[in-house]
């Protein structure tokens, strides 16, 4: 009597690799996804230290004076308003041209090439992750304050422009404001 010489595998052997495979992937692929998390938090804390940097340099070259404010007296904040004063050329009484080029009078900025988008909030044409709020309570300490429910910033603007001129980012709910 012969013995057939098998080549292959039986399906037993096919079912185990599976199995280990399935085993290796499900202890894996959440590491990915909070490396992933991880990374973004990590963006989003080095985007609030260049817009805190920016935004003090604002303040110097305006006389004091908080992006953000309208022309009312006092200032009222708007985020448009503050995005507008960070990407444009501004003259030192905070008014500026979109668009506009350098001039003698638009001598300062453009202080950021263009709104900074909050890398924890879910993409929507670039308005709800750029959104700027003001914090709902008191500051202390210049701790971050309690964030509002928008996915984005929240910025110290103060009353009237009064504030530290400080900025935090939020986390996807809104709910959490990001410290350096």
């Amino acid at each position: 009597m012969t013995r057939q010489n098998r080549k292959g595998f039986t399906l037993i052997e096919i079912l185990i690799v599976v199995i280990i495979l399935g085993i290796l992937a499900a202890i894996v692929i959440p590491q990915f996804t909070n490396a992933s998390q991880d990374a973004k938090r990590s963006s989003l804390v080095t985007m609030v230290q260049s817009l805190r940097s920016q935004i003090a340099l604002y303040k110097l070259q305006h006389n004091d004076v908080l992006p953000g404010g309208t022309a009312a007296t006092p200032p009222v904040f708007s985020s448009d308003q503050f995005w507008s004063h960070m990407t444009e050329f501004t003259a030192v009484d905070g008014t500026f041209v979109v668009g506009g080029a350098k001039t003698t009078t638009y001598a300062y900025g453009p202080y950021m090439q263009a709104k900074a988008k909050n890398p924890l909030c879910p993409t929507q044409n670039g308005t709800t992750e750029s959104t700027v709020t003001l914090p709902t309570g008191a500051i202390t300490n210049n701790l971050p304050p309690a964030a509002g429910a928008a996915c984005g910033f929240i910025y110290d603007f103060g009353t009237g422009g009064t504030g530290s001129g400080r900025i935090w980012g939020t986390d996807t709910n809104g709910t959490a404001a990001i410290a350096q």
